[in-house]
């Protein structure tokens, strides 16, 4: 019987834990979440150890993350949100590395679990929306309302802006679950297709495998990386700058 190509998701208990009834056994999701964590922090640690005027290899590459990062924060939040730098950055190189460590065979991708996915889009958009209010206090709800609105229309705008709003974290987690997931499902069913084609046919699969499997690592685990931190800052902006003006409270 061939292997389910959605088999590579199953979680299984490797450690079995229980606090006051909550399931907290480790598994393999677990552990890898600790690795993609060690990996990126030991990288990056060491990139900034050895700070020199004449860069190496690691060191460029951090200073490039770095400064992408920064322009992303920039061009959504402006100044002010620079001091959620620290947020951003450890989101956008833990879902970066995440991504890219899962592509490794026999690894395990940690964003392809749709409640990694969902937690970390529910912190972004409640974050959002304490900024918001902390920041705006009542006047944040405006938002529910774009600006040039005619009057006789804000009754029907104000419920379809709240769809809109509550659609936010949901397609935010979906989108990076779904890509992750659909990706190394493909690569699974064309890699079996591969085994059981042969030499006859199995060519075939093997050479779309390979493509798939390129881009998925050139263009789909950055990108969904730097999508779900865009959308993130786009996030954080509203709150700051509601329709685009700058209307601090405070």
């Amino acid at each position: 019987m061939e292997e389910s190509p959605l088999h590579q998701f199953e979680l299984h208990h490797w450690i079995p834990l229980s606090i006051g009834g909550v399931d907290i056994s480790i598994n393999k999701a677990v552990i890898f979440m600790w690795i993609v964590i060690a990996v990126a922090a030991v990288l990056m640690i060491m990139a900034g150890s050895s700070r020199k005027l004449v860069p190496g290899k690691l060191q460029s590459l951090a200073e490039m993350m770095v400064e992408f990062i920064r322009n992303m924060i920039l061009d959504t939040m402006g100044k002010d949100g620079m001091r959620f730098f620290p947020f951003v950055a450890t989101l956008f190189l833990f879902i970066l590395f995440s991504n890219y460590i899962g592509l490794i065979p026999g690894t395990y991708t940690v964003t392809s679990q749709i409640v990694v996915t969902s937690v970390f889009s529910c912190i972004v958009y409640g974050l959002s929306l304490v900024l918001g209010f902390w920041l705006h206090g009542a006047k944040f709800l405006g938002i529910l309302i774009p600006p040039g609105t005619p009057g006789w229309l804000v009754p029907l705008m104000i419920p379809i802006e709240i769809i809109s709003q509550l659609a936010r974290p949901v397609s935010l987690a979906v989108r990076l679950f779904a890509n992750m997931t659909a990706g190394h499902v493909m690569l699974a069913v064309l890699f079996s297709l591969t085994i059981s084609g042969g030499l006859l046919i199995g060519w075939l699969p093997l050479a779309i495998s390979l493509l798939v499997y390129g881009l998925e690592f050139v263009l789909i685990a950055g990108i969904q990386a730097y999508i779900f931190t865009i959308l993130t800052c786009v996030y954080l902006g509203d709150a700051f700058h509601l329709h685009g003006h700058d209307e601090h409270a405070h």
